[in-house]
């Protein structure tokens, strides 16, 4: 299972919005993600719009391109776009972070 790690930036005059529209994700968008392999999918937000995302699954690359030829994506993407700050968007790719450190990698290691 990948691990992955990604950050985006959100406009601060945004930021209670974006917060308040993932309180209720659409079904649909919802289903999406489960049936195209992002699981346990979590998005973190600063007070700056700094948002991290992190999720596991099989292949990121593939889930990814999966939820682009998904309708239901594109509608939420394009609902959610007015949000992000200048090139911050899921559209514009988010940033994906190195994972440096791992407690359970180590921790089997050296079982």
């Amino acid at each position: 299972m990948e691990r992955v790690c990604f950050r985006m930036q959100v406009d601060t005059a945004h930021l209670g919005e974006y917060i308040e529209r993932h309180r209720s994700v659409w079904p649909e968008m919802l289903t999406a993600l489960q049936n195209t392999g992002w699981n346990n999918y979590s998005l973190f937000a600063d007070p700056s719009g700094m948002i991290i995302g992190y999720l596991e699954t099989e292949d990121y690359e593939a889930a990814q391109r999966e939820m682009e030829l998904k309708d239901i994506n594109a509608k939420w993407q394009a609902s959610m776009s007015e949000h992000f700050a200048s090139g911050g968007s899921f559209d514009d790719g988010p940033l994906r972070l190195q994972e440096v450190f791992h407690l359970e990698d180590q921790t089997a290691r050296t079982s």
